[in-house]
């Protein structure tokens, strides 16, 4: 009792100290939480067990890793365990004042500290020990020495890290280990100093990322596809599934000495028509019409946000030019075509020829009445391969995460005569039947759909419709495993208090299954790099359950495919193949090795080494196996694709798919099946 009154009376004094209440924050913590309950699939009640797993949530996000906060703080927060509903219901936000003033006294904290290593003598003897957990368990710090043992050990092992990675002669290392270690030592100290003023400048001031880490814990509570989003999380997402944005059409990154460069100009683009910028050339800061953002220290992230805000229309590059000369450049969106969010056929031959089209996204024009995507560009690429005499296609759909449910919808109509394609369920369990009402397909060949573990969303809607239909041979590994939908909301009628987006409904396949939580699995499952690395939604915090619903809609199948047979001809392929038997066994080692091992050993330059190189000579060994096995097919471009490659960059990344194409196991055996498809149909 006396502990708890002392631990109170501790919340007391801070949020006396830094207590100054937010209006801003408590509209958006409240206007969040009014668009839940109204809008969300399922809204959960505002009770004690919603302020345990947000007050969890919360945390984690604050600090991931454990880097900052001690025992003493996580005490003084769990005054709020129990209490968070208490403060939403009122509509008293103080308590998030302590937990900014906290994190930044810790990160400043461990700035000052880190800056006086410069002068201490590491011990790299083995005293010290690393530690490996495939289910990290790490206490926060007991104390100040606690604190300081860790960031000692933190920069001995990137030290160390580094220098086994700049020269593979373990021999040389601890010959010239002294001089090396002396020269790089301040660096990586510079470094971890630079990464934490990262951190204090996320999402503009550590105070607004503290505040929307709430509100995203908040939101994720509720399932983990549910967020808040700010302007710029808004537009990012938005440029993601759309095939045109507003861009000044630079691309950035950050170079060797922690600037900020220009990676890239889009061809076209506002920046290539100006005519004042170069690849290369440093951002020293950028200038809205409301705020300035210097480049020092900050990432890569925050600039991307920065740019991608659709607020910022104009800004102002304050750009240092490789002679030295800085100059302030006004630059103004231009709209755009995602260069990502297209698709292009391949034409591939294999005794045969067959079809290619990797669909990245599913993508939409917003801005277009009849929201001309991803739909229009595949119908207009299998116009262009139709007097081709093609046997069949490969959908490619692996690293797909989804996009417009709409655009999926549609996509699902090329290939199928007419009927129903799912069943949305809403959260007070009305229904509404998705259906392709449009009489006849645009493609009647055999198909194979690619899928993999990061197929989600959009893309798992439309392999199930295929699957379902008997449309296509689903092949590869079970997909993510979300079956909801959102939408993107305003939380003020202004849009000044940002947006969320919210789950708002599920959707289950024609057959009254569902896919969430357990993917879709493939006729056909091949060996994947990621099997088993646990990515997919079920293991999401909060992730909606799985369930079934009693299907009221009739769907006229195809042909069932003799798939039995289909199975046992591949199944005998992959198990000759040592590409699938390399993938398989570099599989094993990941997940024995790295993802799941719970190992230590002494921290010393010997033993890093062979940690590092053991890493590295496990993807050599894959990439030689693969390069050296893999056979190449022909793949060649359309005409009419041909005739538009007429830029260097252009040209340059369609031979990179080219060279992909042609060597990746996958496409090899998807073309293996339709090659069987076409035998055991017509013989």
């Amino acid at each position: 009792m006396l502990k708890r009154r002392l631990i109170i009376a501790l919340s007391l004094v801070v949020s006396w100290t830094y207590g100054q209440k937010d209006p801003v924050f408590c509209d958006q913590l409240n206007a969040l939480h009014q668009r839940i309950q109204q809008h969300h699939f399922r809204p959960k009640p505002l009770n004690d067990s919603l302020s345990k797993g947000v007050f969890n949530l919360f945390l984690e996000r604050l600090d991931e890793g454990k880097r900052f906060f001690h025992e003493a703080d996580i005490q003084l927060f769990k005054t709020d365990e129990y209490q968070l509903d208490d403060a939403i219901s009122s509509g008293n936000c103080d308590f998030i004042e302590k937990y900014s003033a906290i994190l930044q006294q810790r990160i400043e904290a461990s700035k000052t500290y880190i800056n006086t290593l410069n002068d201490v003598v590491f011990d790299y003897s083995g005293k010290d020990t690393l530690y490996f957990k495939s289910k990290p368990d790490f206490d926060y710090y007991k104390d100040d020495a606690a604190f300081k043992k860790y960031w000692n050990k933190r920069l001995s092992y990137f030290i160390l890290d580094y220098l086994v990675e700049q020269d593979s002669s373990l021999s040389n290392l601890e010959k010239n280990f002294k001089v090396l270690e002396a020269e790089i030592k301040p660096k990586i100290i510079q470094n971890q100093i630079c990464l934490l003023d990262e951190f204090l400048h996320k999402n503009g001031d550590i105070t607004n990322f503290v505040k929307e880490a709430f509100l995203n814990a908040f939101a994720n509570y509720h399932d983990p596809n549910s967020f808040f989003y700010n302007d710029s999380d808004k537009s990012q997402f938005e440029d993601s599934v759309s095939n045109h944005q507003l861009t000044f059409g630079i691309d950035t990154a950050k170079d060797k000495n922690g600037d900020i460069v220009i990676a890239y100009i889009a061809p076209g683009s506002a920046a290539s028509l100006n005519g004042n910028f170069d690849e290369n050339d440093v951002i020293k800061s950028l200038t809205s019409p409301t705020q300035i953002l210097e480049t020092l220290c900050v990432s890569n992230e925050d600039i991307a946000a920065f740019t991608s805000n659709e607020k910022n229309e104009t800004i102002i590059f304050k750009i240092k030019k490789q002679n030295g000369a800085v100059h302030d450049i006004p630059l103004t969106k231009t709209e755009l075509k995602v260069v990502e969010n297209s698709c292009r056929a391949f034409l591939l031959h294999k005794k045969s020829d067959y079809a290619y089209l990797k669909i990245p996204s599913f993508y939409t024009d917003f801005d277009s009445p009849s929201g001309i995507g991803l739909t229009y560009d595949v119908a207009t690429q299998l116009q262009l391969i139709d007097n081709k005499n093609i046997k069949g296609l490969v959908l490619d759909l692996r690293f797909n995460g989804g996009g417009s449910m709409k655009e999926a919808a549609n996509l699902s109509g090329l290939f199928i005569n007419k009927g129903p394609l799912a069943i949305l369920k809403f959260g007070n369990g009305d229904t509404f039947t998705i259906e392709d009402g449009i009489k006849g397909s645009f493609f009647n060949k055999p198909i194979v759909i690619l899928i993999d573990n990061y197929s989600a969303s959009a893309a798992e809607f439309f392999a199930a419709a295929m699957q379902d239909y008997n449309r296509a041979i689903i092949v590869g590994s079970p997909s993510h495993g979300k079956a909801s939908a959102q939408i993107i909301v305003p939380l003020s009628d202004t849009d000044e208090l940002g947006f969320c987006k919210l789950t708002v409904e599920k959707f289950y396949r024609v057959t009254g299954k569902s896919h969430q939580s357990i993917g879709v699995v493939p006729d056909i499952i091949l060996p994947s790099l990621y099997d088993d690395f646990k990515t997919s939604e079920a293991y999401s915090p909060f992730a909606l359950s799985n369930d079934t619903i009693v299907p009221f809609v009739k769907h006229r199948a195809y042909k069932q495919i003799p798939m039995p047979a289909i199975q046992s001809k591949s199944k005998f392929r992959v198990e000759s193949n040592s590409n699938f038997t390399a993938i398989k066994d570099m599989n094993t080692k990941l997940l024995s090795n790295y993802m799941d091992r719970d190992l230590n050993y002494p921290l010393t330059l010997g033993n890093i080494y062979d940690d590092v190189q053991t890493y590295n000579d496990l993807w050599i060994t894959l990439y030689k196996t693969l390069d050296f096995k893999t056979q190449r097919i022909l793949v060649k471009n359309t005409a009419e694709t041909t005739n538009k490659l007429w830029d260097v960059d252009q040209m340059k990344l369609n031979e990179s798919q080219i060279e992909d194409i042609s060597t990746d196991i996958y496409i090899h055996e998807a073309l293996a099946i339709l090659s069987d498809i076409k035998n055991i149909k017509y013989n």
